[in-house]
């Protein structure tokens, strides 16, 4: 009888499980892939689609294009009895539907990881998704849209201010990227020259990056500090208001765009899939199998797989791991299939860089600390490296040249997608603050992760 396998998310774990499994599986065995949308998005480029560098098709995967033998379905998982062997999906249609499996892959993802800090909900904006991305370059270039429009110089300060929460890669190449693009296209609004933008990072920690060693997290924000940006370290955000953030020195900072990059969290989905978790990951062994099942397996930013470098604590949340975990899991469940022996995880971090925009990066690899434009080739390489499908990196290398040759696009895209009724006029856009959505978590979300480890 043929055997079915269903995986449960479509970020990076679940498309190298699905493809790993196309190649080794038995040739009878029905493999369906369900996930909220019908693409991957290759998320350590967000920031290029906020700072407009990179359409923002260009980073995304259609899924059934890379797939030969999996099914497709979209939908949003909602609940999982692994005694039945049955996971519930409410389908695009809105119609409820129920999967059957003989083995289930788990890979759901991360969302935003946020605080209850007063304001955040209705005022913070999150970087985590492409829509999200995309949406804050328009903000940007609404916001001087807006300031240009102004007569007081002191009314303009809070349309033209910034603030990024967290110092890790999101949050670092975030910033840079948008610093650069507001920077570029500021001689364009001389209003808005005249009063200047301001960019700041604030996070809890004395030094951003702390993934890497501290002479380049010191490097890196000595530069930055040269671009003009300004650090709040050690200090964390305590209210959130429409048009400036109170933070825990008291310091009121002008802005109405603060952007949320302060870490992720496990798909909130998984308490609801009847599996074991560890602080809302799920607990697994190294071979990936799901602690107290057989036939139940989870992978990348959901799962709580032991780290080989580090005995006792999880693989952390990157795409490098979910990459190598998605492509041991295929072969585990292809072998499992055909009654051979699993193979545990043992791969251990080699290295990690931060793109800061300018032709300028950090980066670590093997413990060999490179900054500059030797790092900046070294971070385009790589991703040009494990881009899939030689369209999209061809794709990319010409969106990278025509940024080198020609300067930046600021025309405001914030009405695609939104068609509005025949019989009525094009309506003015709702106020800066609400063209962003709210940082909030989205339940059976793919997964996605900005910033970069190295392989």
């Amino acid at each position: 009888m043929a055997s079915k396998v269903l995986i449960l998310g479509g970020g990076f774990g679940g498309f190298y499980t699905a493809r790993k499994l196309e190649k080794h599986a038995p040739a009878d065995t029905t493999i369906t892939l369900v996930n909220n949308t019908n693409y991957l998005t290759y998320a350590p480029l967000m920031p290029g689609v906020a700072a407009g560098t990179l359409d923002p098709r260009h980073i995304v995967m259609p899924l059934r294009e890379h797939f030969r033998r999996t099914q497709l379905r979209v939908g949003w998982v909602t609940s999982a009895d692994p005694a039945a062997q049955q996971v519930t999906v409410e389908m695009v249609s809105g119609h409820e539907h129920t999967f059957d499996y003989d083995h289930l892959v788990i890979a759901l993802g991360s969302v935003s990881r946020t605080f209850p800090v007063p304001g955040l909900a209705e005022h913070g904006v999150g970087f985590k998704t492409i829509e999200e991305a995309t949406a804050l370059r328009n903000r940007i270039i609404h916001s001087m849209e807006l300031a240009e429009g102004l007569d007081d110089p002191f009314e303009r300060r809070s349309y033209l201010s910034f603030v990024f929460v967290g110092g890790g890669y999101a949050g670092l190449e975030g910033i840079a990227e948008l610093l650069d693009f507001a920077d570029d296209v500021l001689k364009l609004y001389p209003r808005c020259k005249q009063t200047g933008v301001k960019f700041t990072l604030v996070d809890i920690m004395p030094r951003v990056m702390p993934e890497i060693q501290a002479p380049l997290s010191e490097w890196a924000m000595n530069l930055l500090r040269k671009r003009g940006m300004e650090f709040k370290l050690e200090t964390s955000v305590k209210e959130v208001h429409e048009d400036h953030v109170i933070l825990s020195t008291d310091e009121v900072l002008p802005t109405r765009t603060l952007v949320w990059t302060a870490g992720v969290k496990a798909s909130p989905v998984a308490a609801s899939l009847g599996v074991p978790l560890d602080r809302g990951r799920i607990i697994t062994n190294p071979a990936l199998q799901v602690d107290g099942f057989t036939n139940v397996w989870a992978v990348g930013d959901v799962a709580a797989v032991p780290n080989p470098a580090m005995p006792g604590m999880p693989c952390p949340p990157t795409a490098q791991h979910a990459i190598r975990q998605g492509n041991l899991l295929g072969r585990n469940i292809a072998s499992a299939l055909k009654g051979g022996e699993v193979r545990p995880f043992t791969f251990k971090t080699l290295g990690s860089f931060a793109d800061l925009g300018r032709h300028k990066a950090v980066a670590n690899l093997m413990g060999i600390k490179v900054k500059g434009f030797l790092a900046w080739v070294i971070a385009r390489t790589y991703h040009l490296a494990w881009m899939p499908g030689w369209d999209r990196r061809i794709r990319l290398l010409t969106d990278w040249t025509v940024g080198a040759l020609f300067p930046r696009d600021i025309a405001e895209m914030t009405r695609i997608g939104h068609i509005p009724p025949l019989d009525q006029p094009i309506l003015p856009p709702a106020p800066a603050k609400r063209e962003l959505p709210a940082v909030t978590e989205v339940p059976g979300a793919p997964e996605s992760r900005s910033g970069t480890t190295v392989a």
